[in-house]
């Protein structure tokens, strides 16, 4: 296995990390004994990142980590957690909250969750825009002072979030969605986090399984949040399959599928950005691996799915609000 560290200050880890959120949430329903078997799984192939939030399935995602980690060796993962998304008893979202009280709180649940004294990497999921960052990244530290915390990240956040929140302390990385059709980090976010020694933590590279390869129009998703994507919607979604097509044909040329080019494309955007895997399964997670050994053209790639070329907002307008591009 590859490794990539966060940043200038953060962490050695895994050159992909794997990210849990579909295994509680979000995503319809997932087979408990097969995402342990999958954590399980990726931890034996030398995956050394988890990433999870204390608001995947209300506390569910934490405690399916903390199973699986049951046994093996703890300090021998980085676990990172994104808090202060606040729900509602029907699974709804009521915004967020960042104040420094809140921040300690929330902790407090997830290291209980977690069976564990310390987060590795801990990130306030959106920005509160009511509570100023320094604030909440101030209670962060106060966190690290104390030793449940060992590093602070950030997630989702502008080009100014990023400058003010690292100079109120050292910042690891930032978790933002990057990927072939989720471009719009490059003009102001990625130079911003580069200028102040922030790596990167890629979510979304495959676009929630629209660049997998695997999806299909006839797929259900009434109890999944793609049901409401713009991207999988009508001819938006029409129009992505066969952004993903034109990709299959340069995948298979190097003898991969269009998952394994999507990833080994955003793998090669620098060696500060670790892309987050969401497999549920092991035959997805094998699959996914498979891009670390893949040789494969990436201006290619870049042609078979250009810049804004996707159909659709990566999130409802609802919640495009509350991110920064």
């Amino acid at each position: 296995m590859q490794s990539r560290q966060l940043g200038t200050t953060g962490p050695t880890v895994s050159a992909l990390g794997l990210g849990a959120m579909g295994m509680s949430d979000l995503y319809g329903p997932a087979d408990r004994a097969e995402s342990i078997a999958t954590i399980h799984a990726a931890i034996d192939a030398g995956i050394t990142l988890i990433d999870t939030g204390d608001f995947y399935g209300m506390g569910h995602n934490e405690l399916l980590i903390r199973e699986a980690l049951q046994t093996k060796d703890r300090d021998a993962v980085t676990i990172s957690v994104k808090f202060g998304a606040l729900r509602d008893a029907d699974g709804g979202w009521a915004g967020y909250d960042g104040r420094p009280l809140a921040v300690k709180n929330f902790l407090a649940y997830t290291l209980n969750r977690l069976g564990t004294d310390h987060v590795d990497v801990y990130r306030l999921a959106r920005t509160d825009p009511n509570v100023p960052i320094e604030e909440t990244v101030g209670a962060i530290q106060e966190l690290v002072q104390a030793g449940h915390v060992r590093h602070i990240g950030l997630s989702e956040s502008s080009a100014d979030v990023i400058r003010r929140a690292a100079d109120t302390a050292p910042i690891s990385d930032l978790q933002i969605e990057y990927s072939l059709i989720s471009r719009g980090i490059e003009a102001e976010i990625l130079p911003t986090a580069r200028e102040h020694g922030i790596g990167i933590t890629a979510y979304g590279v495959l676009s929630r399984g629209l660049l997998s390869g695997h999806w299909n129009k006839d797929r259900d998703v009434s109890k999944d949040f793609r049901g409401v994507s713009p991207r999988f919607q009508g001819e938006n979604l029409d129009h992505n399959l066969q952004l993903v097509e034109t990709l299959r044909e340069v995948a298979s040329e190097a003898g991969a599928t269009p998952a394994q080019a999507a990833i080994a494309w955003a793998l090669s955007r620098g060696e500060d950005i670790v892309p987050l895997i969401g497999a549920r399964r092991r035959e997805r997670l094998e699959e996914a691996l498979k891009a670390l050994e893949l040789q494969i053209d990436t201006d290619r790639i870049e042609a078979a799915v250009p810049a804004d070329a996707a159909a659709g907002s990566r999130y409802p307008a609802a919640q495009m609000s509350h991110l920064p591009v």
